[in-house]
């Protein structure tokens, strides 16, 4: 994939000449327009870990996995660290299993235990963690012991565990909701006197209480929540049929919601928690048994490098690295890269794929003519859906399962701008609105199958094609292209990243669509495409 360089690089077009489009809020065909962006803070994601040691990474990068792996016994839960670039697994026998930022302190792998592990707790203040056994045993790694259960005899065994956000104190949780406190963690109420439908699975701490915490939550595994101090009740799915049951929960950076996942990887959000994909749509070949949230959520290690490729490596794959972009449809909409489950082998579970994108031509019957009346932007919008909806099928009927998505949304020929096969893409106002009605309903396509939308583009290009026009995606992840070298030069991945090229070319590069800049390729040499991920 490569943007035509005279596009990209000391391009000779002032700012003043492009094209400012009207900001679109586009949530579907007939949506309202409005004249301002909203913004989101901060920037959460999540992983899911299930019993075979696999890690799906949801806006949270992905640093590695157990899956393919032998275990002495299945993985039980998870815990991230407290930069949120890196994270813990641990099993049944209390093996500790480490990947990012994560340090190991120690594991109960080579101890007979008295009963299971059930999950972990990160210590907020030490940077280490505590264990905690289906006997309420803890044990403690890096972290202070402040007492446990585990020569009391309990109505229920112990399900779960949940630090205080000052680390002087955890919580311990039963199946019954009965919850047991220690260190200066306070007793804000349970479930242990009430009868429940389901058996509660696990708990989270609120975060804006400070200190020993302010509240926390229970669910259960229907996905009732109980939430007791300050922690707010933002919603559960104990009244909805669950295809399966849920089997924990995190709660966002702010406390001002959760997320609650289920044994096939499907999410629930709640208040303020953003929903990012789920496996619920295509369920690994584990159950899902954790979750554990982040507020600093790129899709790729921090200053990883890797490749993209398309049909052109079928034959000729690079080096495996943390960032493994494939193509799977070609410029023309239907024509899937003969060599994707080939190339998709090669990335493995760091994989991502792109789509290229190609403007609407007349009226297809992918475009629900007869549901849209003769409305062009209604027309273009599920144009854009049903595509996006068919590579992700596609790719599902392979076995291949990326996460995120990206839709390239570039000119490969100029005068007019025209996609890889010389479809020019619809010019003036009417048709750069056409045009990001396309793009907004791809990535509502993309949402709707389960997996996270991005776009590979640059700023120039962008309006060009759109005017600027706003898709109603605050904060997707942008893929910029037009790098030269990570570092070093004025248009190094760095500079692009860190929105430091000079001001005279600094706009091609900044980022459009209301979105971040995670990602940039940085060179298009003659056999491979590299790409850097931000910091």
């Amino acid at each position: 994939m490569k943007l035509a360089r005279h596009l990209l690089i000391r391009a000779a077009v002032a700012v003043s000449t492009l094209v400012v489009g009207t900001l679109l809020a586009i949530g579907g065909p007939g949506a309202a327009k409005s004249a301002a962006a909203t913004t989101t803070s901060g920037s959460p994601g999540y992983w899911l870990v299930a019993s075979d040691g696999g890690v799906y990474g949801f806006d949270a990068p992905l640093y590695g996995s157990m899956r393919g792996q032998h275990l002495n016994k299945p993985v039980v839960g998870m815990a991230g660290t407290n930069s949120g670039l890196g994270y813990w697994l641990v099993a049944s026998d209390g093996g500790v299993f480490t990947y990012g930022d994560a340090g190991f302190y120690g594991s109960t792998g080579n101890i007979r235990l008295n009963q299971p592990i059930v999950g972990m707790a990160a210590d907020p203040a030490t940077g280490g963690y505590w264990l905690v056994a289906a006997d309420g045993g803890v044990f403690n790694f890096g972290a202070p012991y402040f007492g446990s259960t585990g020569n009391i005899r309990l109505n229920q065994p112990i399900v779960g565990m949940a630090a205080t956000p000052d680390g002087l104190g955890y919580w311990l949780v039963a199946a019954d909701g009965g919850v047991f406190n220690f260190g200066d963690a306070q007793f804000y109420g349970s479930t242990g006197n009430i009868r429940l439908n389901q058996p509660v699975v696990g708990m989270a701490a609120d975060p804006a209480g400070g200190g020993s915490g302010g509240g926390y939550w229970l669910v259960a595994a229907d996905g009732g929540i109980f939430n007791f101090g300050d922690a707010h009740y933002d919603g559960s799915t104990g009244a909805i049929k669950l295809n399966k049951p849920v089997t924990g929960m995190a709660a966002t950076a702010n406390g001002g919601g959760y997320w609650l996942v289920a044994t096939d990887g499907g999410i629930f959000t709640f208040g303020n928690a953003p929903y990012l994909g789920s496996t619920g749509s295509h369920p690994g070949p584990a159950p899902v048994v954790g979750i554990a949230s982040t507020d600093n959520g790129y899709p790729f290690p921090p200053g990883s490098t890797g490749y993209d490729i398309s049909k052109w490596q079928c034959n000729n794959l690079p080096p495996t690295a943390p960032i493994s972009i494939v193509e799977i449809s070609g410029a023309v909409n239907g024509y899937q890269n003969p060599c994707y489950a080939q190339e998709a082998a090669w990335a493995g579970q760091n994989i991502s794929t792109y789509i290229y994108m190609d403007p609407m031509q007349g009226t297809p019957t992918e475009s629900q003519p007869t549901a849209c009346k003769g409305d062009i932007n209604c027309e273009a919008y599920h144009f854009g859906n049903y595509w996006a909806q068919y590579w992700v099928s596609t790719a599902h009927s392979l076995g291949v399962y990326p996460n995120l998505w990206w839709l390239d949304v570039e000119c490969k020929t100029t005068n007019p701008c025209s996609a890889d096969a010389g479809v020019p893409w619809p010019g003036g106002t009417q048709g750069q609105t056409e045009n990001t009605y396309e793009i907004a309903g791809a990535i509502a396509g993309l949402r709707s199958s389960g997996v996270i939308p991005g776009i590979y583009s640059t700023n120039y290009q962008w309006s060009i094609i759109t005017g600027g026009g706003y898709v109603n995606a605050p904060g997707i992840s942008l893929w910029m292209a037009g790098g030269e070298g990570i570092s070093g030069g004025t248009y190094s991945a760095q500079n692009i990243c860190n929105n430091a090229v000079p001001a005279s070319n600094g706009w091609m590069y900044s980022p459009f669509a209301e979105g971040r800049t995670v990602l940039v390729q940085y060179s298009t040499g003659p056999t491979y495409d590299q790409d850097y991920a931000c910091t």
